[in-house]
């Protein structure tokens, strides 16, 4: 007998169902499941024959989707109710069993919950790995220049090495987000029912220990209406993919003729299905589009559970999209991003002579003055001066500001004090970027 009289409209049935998309959530199914089958016989609920029964149909189950023969049917709406109703087929009544002191809600929510925590681990990792190759590539090119910008336009000389590590720190501002979002999901669902908790004196510290979890939700209405740490991965995958993005716009830049600060290996280029010359940096361009993809998932996923009233409602079935897209844009990029940095060829004579400069200077002028006394406000106007009547008379700006500010200014415009001469923590000068390394090789 059922509820209902009359069969669920196709359409319906169409938009109802997930199975499409969240059958990669199998392994977390089949876990949780053993895990539960064995609480509920440790707590007399249902005997140890039923709970071997069980156990022996989820292995043969894991064994049939691992080896992708399981057999799916036609009315199986989503993974989760395949694998009860297969493990029914093969267990027989003790199958009917699995589901006691459970519902769905909290079901997904720790399926989810895991998928989550091992994903932000691995997104962890993986930035690590290319956290790794910036500073090996850092290490490589200590006391190479590299115009640094601002607007796009030469500001002032840097190492490239110091130009890398900024890339990683703002990874390492990522692990720590994803390390955030690992935290967020762990806090076991399962035992909250649909809503109110259930009517068995279940142990969900044993199911929670059984499963990885260090705590349990504390709340059943919040345990199973909770998708914050859906949420906090997608804010940590936006972020990075950010970061991935800004790295591959420079990757872009630099690539160009105009620049000519870097030739990216052939493994992450294309050529032109027309120009035969043509070596298209499009794993740095797919890298930089990525972003808005993701941040757009967060957004969606926002738009889903904004006003939505507790506890449980069908909306939150649209998680799972987004945070399986995301997680396998981020998994491509961080590749990519890695690929890139390992194999770029950097031409340390293009990037020195945009570092030659002499108008990148300029500020270390304007503060030879302030040592010497004059407000940096004053010596600021002095020097733009300079720079003005150079670039109008189409002098150096080392014979305008020799003539006019002595030899001291001479000294200062050699190229090598320009960048040495950024002591302050954090600077760009060789000891400083060393201290950098150091730091960085601690936290890898």
């Amino acid at each position: 007998m059922s509820r209902f009289a009359e069969p669920q409209d196709p359409a319906f049935r169409a938009l109802d169902s997930s199975l499409a998309y969240d059958r990669r959530l199998w392994p977390y199914d089949v876990a949780q499941s053993r895990a539960h089958a064995g609480m509920l016989a440790a707590q007399g609920i249902i005997g140890a024959d039923d709970r071997d029964a069980l156990h022996a149909a989820l292995e043969k189950v894991e064994l049939e989707l691992a080896e992708d023969r399981f057999p799916f049917a036609d009315d199986d709406v989503d993974i989760h109710m395949a694998i009860e109703r297969r493990v029914t087929e093969i267990a027989g009544p003790a199958g009917a069993k699995l589901h006691t002191a459970r519902s769905r809600n909290d079901q997904v929510a720790t399926d989810v919950a895991l998928f989550v925590r091992d994903e932000a681990r691995s997104a962890h990792d993986r930035i690590r790995g290319l956290q790794a190759a910036l500073v090996e590539r850092a290490e490589e090119h200590l006391d190479w220049h590299l115009p640094g910008y601002t607007h796009l336009q030469r500001g002032q000389p840097v190492y490239l090495a110091h130009h890398l590590l900024a890339y990683f720190w703002m990874l390492e501002r990522d692990c720590a987000r994803f390390s955030f979002a690992c935290d967020a999901a762990d806090a076991l669902p399962l035992g909250a029912g649909a809503l109110a908790g259930v009517n068995f004196a279940t142990d969900r510290r044993m199911v929670a220990d059984a499963l990885g979890f260090t705590r349990i939700a504390p709340n059943s209405l919040d345990a199973v209406s909770n998708r914050d740490f859906v949420l906090d991965f997608l804010g940590a995958a936006a972020t990075a993919l950010t970061h991935l993005s800004r790295l591959g716009g420079e990757l872009v830049l630099w690539s160009t003729a105009e620049f000519g600060f870097v030739v990216l290996p052939d493994a992450w280029t294309s050529g032109s299905s027309l120009m035969p010359q043509k070596k298209n940096p499009d794993a740095a361009e797919l890298m930089r589009a990525k972003a808005p993809r993701v941040v757009g998932s967060l957004m969606s996923l926002y738009g889903v559970m904004h006003g939505l009233p507790l506890t449980y409602n069908k909306d939150m079935q649209e998680d799972k999209e987004p945070l399986f897209d995301a997680v396998d844009t981020l998994e491509l990029c961080l590749a990519a991003a890695t690929g890139m940095v390992a194999g770029a060829r950097f031409d340390r004579d293009r990037m020195a002579a945009a570092a030659s400069d002499e108008l990148i200077a300029a500020t270390d002028l304007a503060d030879l003055l302030v040592r010497n006394g004059m407000p940096f406000r004053e010596a600021h106007g002095v020097v733009g001066g300079l720079v003005r009547d150079a670039v109008e008379g189409g002098q150096p700006l080392r014979e305008v500001a020799t003539a006019r500010l002595g030899q001291d200014a001479a000294a200062v415009l050699e190229q090598a004090s320009w960048l040495e001469s950024k002591v302050s923590e954090g600077g760009t000068s060789s000891e400083r970027v060393r201290e950098q390394l150091e730091a960085a090789r601690a936290l890898l």
